[in-house]
């Protein structure tokens, strides 16, 4: 097993359940995986080993990434942003500690500690909780009993545009009762410079990573495994935001009991219990010209558990997973005046809001014949949000006088899906329904400023459930040099969240537009259509490309802020014996369907070059991969529609990565 830190995307299908002998057909799925870590079987021929995972999970066609700064950027799922999917490690609820987002759950992971990651699309990703858009779920490296064995990788990188420096290490052992995972990853960057040469000022960070996967055999057939994660980010500047981080730290823990029952219908059992704490601390010390000095931190903590089992009988392949947690979420903001004889206003931006879910998720994938399936899913949840400050419910119950502390709702889930495949065609199509509680901002926030409309935002603990029908298909044919799949999906979502101007309240923020108040529109459509094709030239020399198309309107016919324009990526790959090679092309159309209430304008179209290469050098019992490349290679000055207030992209960028083995 290797540590490389490959990307294989694969539009593939899953195996839910270990089969039986005489099971000639394996359940599918709609999910999609990235294939990330050290069980990947092509992890030489990946362009940029040490890439962040941001970088690699933009490359699928159903994710893309809202981009405040040159780190953690907050995923969107088929072009809907963190409130309306689910991003989860390993199955484990965590929630950031930042009111603007500058914290997403992929933030706190390295791609070095994990093996894949898992995207279902709307209700195919309901397993850990509500959704309406979909979800991610992050896999950790996990080793492997058997005989002993130690493995040791060394990962150094090194960037030229923002100077950023990559080094980490991992160890791993492994014998017949025990085994255990070590990660460590550092990164150091300045600020970069886009392409008019100019020097992005706040776009420098720091970064360190640290992960721990420890499991011992109990038995034949059971096991137990602890693992840790501790992330730690440091002057981290977000250019878009008029405001930096001083620090983000997360520490992240689990205990996990795994029961494989030997001769029964029941394959797997798995339940595990976890804790997170997140602290995220905003900081605008190094901002020159500041009207006024704010202090902005902010905490989560989550406790959860979750009992997952997987069964057979026959032809039915089940999946059962009972799942809940427990957050407090805690955001505050102290605001310094200029007059040190005048006093400090502080308020609560996040009143002391305490959410419990628990929820239950049943699926049975049942197999028709050798060719195809279908697979049913249904979940149920009850929600509840507790505002657990005086303070905060005395300050929200200025607006709303008649607001109770407690708030509970039921969320329910359910989605069909066919399936087909004989004789290198496949196709599918499905349906489903899905719901989501309001989140923490939408419905407990209190003058949030969002510097890409420029507006306070309030939030409404009164918002109904946010309620979504989707259609989904794909047809697809794949035989000898030739691939093609082309899939869509279709949401009409009923009560959609959304803050709204409310002229009659008077903004905090000075310079600030206005006053938004989060209510919900009568309805709201997003659909989606993707073609991928590859084509297999010779056995060196492969082409991959993508192209996506998006929609996106509210029930007055207005677009919806974020919905991607037209998109291409291209790809020509060669790989022979110990070398790679890859030249690649990737860019937007222009941005027509923008929206100006919500901050957006006309986006040009842009298209940038990459190429890379990469040699394997081989020595006794060790390995050293080189990769190296440059990024925007014609050294295009760009934005895009992600970019918040047209943040440029980064400039003419090179590359390279050196890992070994041994």
């Amino acid at each position: 097993m290797k540590y490389y830190i490959p990307l294989l995307l694969l539009s593939s299908f899953s195996m839910l359940a270990q089969q039986q002998v005489n099971d000639t057909l394996k359940p599918k799925e709609l999910q999609e995986v990235i294939v990330i870590g050290k069980k990947a079987p092509l992890f030489e021929k990946q362009s940029k080993v040490l890439s962040s995972l941001d970088e690699y999970l933009q490359q699928s066609a159903k994710v893309d990434m809202i981009k405040r700064g040159s780190y953690a950027w907050e995923p969107i799922i088929n072009n809907m942003a963190t409130e309306r999917t689910l991003i989860t490690i390993d199955g484990m609820r965590i929630f950031g500690a930042c009111t603007d987002k500058m914290d997403p759950i992929t933030s706190y992971v390295e791609v070095s500690n994990l093996s894949e990651a898992t995207i279902g699309s709307g209700q195919e990703g309901a397993c850990f909780g509500s959704t309406i858009g979909g979800s991610i779920d992050l896999k950790r490296n996990r080793n492997q009993f058997g005989e002993k064995k130690w493995e040791v990788n060394l990962n150094s990188g090194y960037e030229t545009n923002n100077r950023q420096k990559i080094i980490g290490t991992s160890v791993s052992y492994a014998d017949s009762l025990f085994y255990a995972d070590t990660d460590f990853m550092f990164r150091d960057a300045e600020n970069y410079t886009d392409g008019n040469h100019k020097e992005i000022q706040f776009s420098q960070f720091r970064k360190m990573n640290l992960s721990t996967t420890l499991g011992y055999k109990l038995g034949q057939n059971k096991l137990v495994e602890a693992s840790v994660i501790y992330d730690k980010a440091t002057d981290v500047g977000y250019p878009a935001l008029p405001m930096d981080v001083s620090l983000a730290e997360a520490l992240i823990s689990s205990l996990k009991l795994q029961y494989i029952p030997m001769h029964s219908f029941i394959k797997d059992w798995e339940t595990k219990v976890y804790f997170n704490t997140i602290t995220h601390r905003m900081d605008d010390t190094n901002r020159p010209f500041v009207p006024i000095h704010m202090d902005m931190p902010g905490w989560s903590k989550t406790y959860g558990y979750y009992s997952k089992l997987k069964a057979q009988w026959e032809r039915h392949h089940w999946l059962l997973n009972l799942n809940a947690f427990y957050n407090q979420s805690v955001a505050e903001m102290t605001m310094y005046p200029a007059d040190p004889t005048e006093s400090a206003m502080f308020m609560y931006t996040w009143p002391d809001v305490r959410t419990f879910y628990q929820g239950l998720f049943l699926e049975d994938n049942y197999l028709l014949n050798c060719h195809s399936g279908i697979k049913v899913s249904a979940s149920a949840g009850f929600h509840s949000n507790t505002v657990a400050s005086t303070f905060g419910l005395e300050s929200l119950q200025i607006f709303y006088p008649e607001m109770a502390s407690p708030k509970q709702r039921f969320l329910k889930s359910l989605a069909v899906n066919y399936n087909y495949a004989k004789a290198g065609w496949e196709y599918g199509i499905g349906g489903g329904y899905g719901e989501r509680a309001p989140s923490v901002s939408e419905g407990y926030g209190f003058y949030l400023f969002n510097s890409f409309d420029g507006f306070d935002h309030i939030g409404n603990p009164g918002l109904q459930n946010e309620k979504s029908w989707e259609g989904n298909g794909y047809i697809g044919y794949k035989k000898g040099k030739v691939g093609l799949k082309l899939s869509g999906s279709y949401f009409h979502i009923a009560n959609y969240i959304m803050a709204q101007p409310n002229a009659t309240l008077v903004p905090m923020t000075i310079g600030a537009n206005g006053v938004k108040v989060y209510t919900a529109l009568d309805y709201a459509t997003i659909a989606n259509v993707n073609l991928t094709a590859d084509y297999q030239f010779t056995k060196q020399l492969k082409w991959h490309s993508q192209w996506v198309l998006s929609t996106g309107t509210d029930n007055h016919n207005d677009n919806l802020p974020f919905i991607a324009p037209f998109s291409y990526a291209s790809s020509l790959q060669y790989y022979k014996d110990k070398f790679s090679a890859e030249i690649a092309l990737q860019g937007n159309a222009v941005q027509t369907n923008y929206n100006a209430a919500y901050g957006e304008d006309k986006t040009p179209d842009y298209a940038i070059v990459n190429m890379s290469f990469g040699y394997k050098f081989s020595w006794y019992q060790s390995k050293l991969q080189l990769k190296a490349g440059v990024e925007n290679v014609l050294d295009t000055y760009y934005s895009t529609y992600t970019d918040w207030n047209n943040l440029p992209r980064m400039g003419r960028n090179g590359f390279i990565n050196v890992t070994v083995s041994f």
